[in-house]
């Protein structure tokens, strides 16, 4: 069993916790929401980036907004974070650079 726990500003104390079983079974806190979801890819945004989950036959098993949980289980082969705005604010300054 793999955990990991950070806290990333000390100001809004968001603490994320990431389990991970056997590569079989991620445990997932601060969840805002699941974006999207297949067999092979899960992206769920959370309190500190989109995560991405990709594998092999992936289910989510629980879903709970009320707690900000997420338990997704299959053959997990990938963890991946990015910035919520990274992508928004890339598009943004590319559309200014056109039109001004």
């Amino acid at each position: 069993m793999i955990e990991e726990r950070k806290n990333v500003n000390i100001n809004t104390n968001v603490v994320q916790n990431i389990v991970l079983e056997n590569r079989e079974k991620l445990s997932v806190s601060g969840v805002n929401d699941v974006l999207s979801f297949d067999d092979q890819v899960v992206l769920v945004d959370t309190e500190l980036g989109l995560l991405t989950v990709k594998g092999e036959n992936i289910r989510i098993n629980k879903l709970s907004l009320d707690t900000s949980e997420v338990i997704i289980e299959g053959e997990i082969s990938c963890l991946n974070y990015s910035q919520k705005n990274q992508e928004k604010s890339s598009g943004t300054s590319l559309l200014s650079k056109i039109f001004k």
